[in-house]
C-alpha cells in the first residue's frame, strides 16, 4: 500500500473474496490472496502486457476486453521499477505513466 501510495492516493475496498484497491473513481487492482508468505494481486488491463518480468500470469476475461495480470509478491523487494511501471499504468486508466 506504501508503494502503491507513492503512485497516486488509494483506498482499499473489502469484498467478500478479495479486497479491491481503487484511486478513488474505480479499481484499480485486487488483492485476492493473502498467504503465509505472500500477496497475490491483479492488475486489470484492456490489453495483454507479454513482455515483462513481474507477472506470473496474464488471462483475459471471457466476453470481455480485459486482460488480468497475476503479481505475487514475496517480499518488499518484488515491488521494483517495472512493476511501479505498471501500478502507475492501472491508476492512471492504462494512459502513460
Amino acid at each position: 500500500m506504501a508503494k502503491f501510495n507513492e503512485v497516486g492516493v488509494v483506498e482499499l475496498h473489502p469484498a467478500k473474496t478479495m479486497i479491491g484497491i481503487s484511486n478513488g473513481q474505480k479499481r484499480v487492482a485486487w488483492v485476492t490472496q493473502l498467504g503465509k508468505n505472500f500477496i497475490h494481486v491483479v492488475f486489470p488491463f484492456k490489453q495483454p502486457y507479454q513482455d515483462n518480468l513481474c507477472f506470473q500470469k496474464i488471462a483475459r476475461v471471457p466476453g470481455d476486453e480485459q486482460y488480468n495480470h497475476h503479481f505475487r509478491m514475496y517480499n518488499a523487494d518484488d515491488v521494483n521499477d517495472e512493476l511501479l511501471n505498471f501500478m502507475m499504468l492501472a491508476y492512471n486508466g492504462e494512459r502513460s505513466a
